[in-house]
């Protein structure tokens, strides 16, 4: 894939910054994260949300105007005008089990030296551990199946348990614009 705009959605933990922050840095483009705009910065993080309008009006006035750029993180139920504006989305599905470890390690690396709240980590893990339940009542793997079939965009799926290397590649070399529709890749 050439440098363009492109949505790279999974749950929390499938590596979706990560691999937003390699695309953005090979192509030389911004890389943007929703929950950069979703949420107020408060300390602890978090915990107050930005109004919708908002967190799109400042998506445009920071990097939706430009050539390319890489944006990672779930914009499903507000952000569906600035996914639009995308040329193709990737999603990063990977193992209940390993997602939740990658989850849990990468807590205790953010809240090294920092004050924690230990009811809120919890929630958030509560939260994070219903996204493979079907039945779960908030931000799933069933609802992001639903949303990405009701977009008219080229989606390239892929098992986020390969390397950071390995899927960096294999969206280099996906070619959206040559077989449109939806592609997975393992």
């Amino acid at each position: 894939m050439q440098r363009g705009k492109v949505h790279v959605m999974g749950a929390s933990g499938s590596g979706t910054t990560t691999l937003g922050r390699a695309l953005a840095d090979h192509w030389s483009v911004p890389h943007a994260d929703a929950d950069d705009y979703f949420w107020v910065p408060t300390v602890p993080p978090y915990v107050e949300k930005r109004p919708e309008n908002v967190r799109r009006a400042l998506m445009r006035d920071v990097f939706v105007p430009r050539e390319g750029w890489v944006l990672s993180g779930s914009m499903m139920g507000w952000g569906e005008s600035i996914v639009a504006e995308c040329d193709a989305v990737i999603f990063l599905t990977l193992d209940p089990r390993e997602r939740l470890r990658r989850l849990e390690a990468r807590e205790v690396h953010r809240r090294a030296g920092r004050e924690f709240d230990g009811v809120a980590w919890s929630d958030f893990l509560d939260w994070a551990k219903g996204y493979d339940d079907p039945a779960f009542d908030g931000r799933s793997r069933a609802a992001h199946e639903a949303w990405l079939e009701k977009l008219d965009l080229p989606v390239l799926r892929l098992g986020s348990e390969r390397s950071i290397d390995e899927l960096r590649e294999a969206v280099l070399s996906w070619d959206p614009f040559k077989s449109p529709g939806s592609s997975t890749v393992r």
